[in-house]
């Protein structure tokens, strides 16, 4: 890979946009590789996956404006597909992930960290949808995944105004998770990932597709949704151990980690 490093760190793993010159802009190289490289995760092993950016500047400083600016109507709906496609990819990977939100976050790098199911940022972190300023919409789900994710008012704002915020307001409206200075952002991130990768799998990933399919539905649908994968639960190993743990009055034994089974 050219601009994507993966590195696996027992049952969580990183992957890294490494195209720090170009402050970590997607271009259709950087977005193909990055569709592999989601593809190529072990879910059997992994249980929990990190997104960052190369450097202390930039997560993603947005889609690549030098491959955008001479794209015709249908190369431009292309393009959005092609990142939707992978944003989506993200969003729903069996696994959660983290994005650590090391900089700037523009545009399309904002886009990528709302396909991610938890938001935390350095306080460098700089959040925002310029593409009206360009003369055209957010392409890779913004006006979708922020409306969602911080109401519909606020993404209005934020995105017909055109104006970046910083990490304190991305904070505070609920965008980003938690704030952390530069050098504790990663290992932040990996305590959190490591915290994930202790639970059960099978239930951590059956909360993740309830939140995720119960949202886009009404609360009468989502709670049979919720029903079913509570129900599957309890056709696994790791609910059995885990049960027969918590009823031992003694707790003698060390605990063991939970199988993915």
């Amino acid at each position: 890979m050219e601009f994507i490093l993966y590195e696996q760190k027992g049952e969580y793993a990183i992957i890294t946009i490494n195209r720090e010159k170009a402050l970590n802009a997607l271009n259709s190289t950087v977005l193909e590789e990055l569709d592999k490289t989601i593809d190529a995760v072990d879910i059997n092993t992994v249980r929990c996956l990190i997104l960052t950016g190369a450097g202390q500047k930039s997560f993603v400083a947005g889609a690549d404006i030098g491959e955008m600016s001479t794209l015709t109507k249908a190369e431009g709906e292309a393009f959005g597909k092609k990142g939707n496609d992978v944003f989506r990819k993200l969003e729903t990977l069996p696994i959660p992930v983290i994005a650590a939100v090391n900089g700037f976050a523009l545009g399309g790098g904002c886009e990528l960290s709302m396909s991610c199911d938890i938001r935390i940022c350095s306080d460098n972190a700089v959040f925002g949808q310029p593409e009206v300023g360009l003369g055209i919409t957010p392409g890779f789900g913004g006006t979708q995944r922020l409306a969602r994710l911080v109401g519909a008012g606020m993404a209005k704002q934020m995105i017909y105004t055109a104006r970046n915020i910083k990490a304190d307001e991305a904070y505070r409206i609920g965008l980003v998770n938690a704030v952390y200075p530069q050098e504790e952002l990663l290992p932040a991130a990996e305590k959190m990932a490591a915290g994930i990768a202790k639970n059960a799998p099978i239930a951590v990933r059956n909360c993740k597709k309830a939140i995720n399919e119960g949202l886009d539905v009404d609360m009468d649908q989502a709670l049979v949704i919720e029903e079913k994968l509570f129900g599957d639960c309890f056709e696994t190993e790791d609910q059995k151990y885990g049960m027969a743990f918590f009823l031992d009055k003694n707790k003698e034994k060390v605990k063991e980690p939970f199988r993915n089974c």
